[in-house]
């Protein structure tokens, strides 16, 4: 397999890595050294909003990966040549990740304890900032935990919602800086995936991932193979993202809990594609899918696809052992069939929180002895950008030292 394909490999092999940027995240200076550090860390794929100005945020992150990736390799990090996928996600509906807190500061009394300012995993919330003294929610850092709601002792928070429209999706997943596209779905919303995937559909066989991200819920797995006999045949790595416990993982160790047991559930229906974990994926997770036998090791994977032809014919039900229509499929692309264990994990909250302070300490640099600040690159202050790095290899290594084992 071509380095191109890396990705797939690992996704192949079990030790697939996934950054989650945040699916309504928009804080460009995070979401570009979010993506440079984890990308010098090993990252397989980063999914970022649909969002033009933060895809070429992290697109940017990338191109500066190029030309480190090799001193990141000398330091003894996983990072490849070859750039990590680069994700959208899109939602086919009303979803906790496509929504930002919002509220009239002035209703909040002075005497407040605050108690929406300390509990904010992104720092998006506000009291009369030095620069301009705005007091409220920034919406460019805000990704819709919703944590806030309910500390507000006068419940003055709420929530705007937002979808993505036809018009506004088609150039996005057309766009050829796209590799992956995630839906957003939960049960229920049959009507408006099938309204959403007419529109995905036409310029899906140019990705190389498609992902569907669903929490559990009674009636999912019928769900999921409802949704596998509208999208195949596909060209395309198939992966079913269990969301445990959205947007979670940095708030302790037991919110992995329900990951795990929804990648489970849906590993026991042998839906054909790959499972991969999110929503309250932490530090923790690894251990737990190690545990619990979820997680291949060296040897376990299947050979690699040859290229001896220029297409393979596969059964789009895979080894599931039941007929069905054939398919071409690229054969540097992973075969869609029933997975026995977990394929990867993807981070979200914890992978932010986790680089916070060395994201911080880049934010609050003066750069001038006029004490005035600007914005400053992770890759232009040497100490902090390999200082991340590390950090962001120790959450990295955890899944791909698998591999190894």
């Amino acid at each position: 397999m071509t380095d191109l394909f890396f990705p797939l490999q690992s996704l192949k092999e079990g030790h697939w890595f996934k950054l989650i940027c945040g699916a309504s995240y928009q804080h460009l200076p995070t979401v570009r050294s979010l993506t440079l550090a984890y990308t010098l860390a090993g990252a397989d794929c980063i999914d970022v909003a649909a969002d033009p100005a933060v895809m070429a945020a992290a697109q940017e992150a990338l191109e500066v990966a190029k030309y480190l990736f090799k001193d990141a390799q000398k330091r003894g990090f996983h990072c490849q040549e070859n750039p990590p996928f680069l994700m959208v996600s899109l939602n086919d509906g009303e979803d906790p990740h496509f929504r930002k807190a919002e509220f009239n500061s002035t209703e909040c009394p002075t005497d407040c304890p605050r108690p929406c300012e300390q509990i904010c995993p992104a720092q998006a919330i506000v009291f009369n900032r030095i620069k301009d003294n705005f007091s409220g929610v920034e919406h460019q850092k805000c990704y819709g935990c919703g944590r806030c709601l309910p500390v507000c002792p006068n419940d003055i928070i709420n929530t705007k919602s937002y979808m993505s429209t036809p018009d506004a999706i088609a150039p996005l997943v057309m766009s050829t800086a796209v590799d992956a596209v995630e839906i957003h779905t939960k049960v229920g919303h049959w009507a408006e995936f099938q309204r959403l995937w007419q529109t995905v559909s036409p310029w899906v066989g140019q990705l190389k991932v498609l992902a569907i991200s669903c929490p559990d819920d009674e009636g999912i797995i019928d769900y999921l193979q409802a949704i596998y006999n509208l999208v195949t045949p596909l060209r395309s790595a198939l992966i079913w993202q269990t969301d445990g416990r959205p947007m979670s993982g940095d708030i302790g160790d037991g919110t992995t809990s329900a990951a795990v047991k929804l990648g489970q559930k849906v590993l026991t229906a042998k839906l054909p594609g790959y499972v991969q974990l999110a929503g309250g994926t932490n530090s923790y997770t690894v251990a737990k899918l190690r545990a619990m036998g979820l997680l291949k090791r060296a040897g376990e994977a299947a050979l690699r696809l040859t290229s001896t032809s220029l297409s393979t014919r596969r059964s789009v039900t895979g080894e599931a052992g039941e007929a069905g229509e054939e398919e071409e499929l690229s054969p540097q692309l992973p075969a869609p069939c029933p997975p026995a264990s977990v394929a990867g994990v993807a981070y979200g909250s914890y992978a932010r929180v986790l680089l916070s302070p060395i994201l911080e300490k880049l934010e609050n640099q003066e750069v001038s002895n006029t004490s005035i600040k600007a914005t400053i690159r992770l890759e232009e202050n040497d100490i902090l950008l390999w200082q991340a790095v590390g950090l962001a290899h120790s959450l990295v290594s955890q899944l791909k030292s698998q591999q190894e084992r």
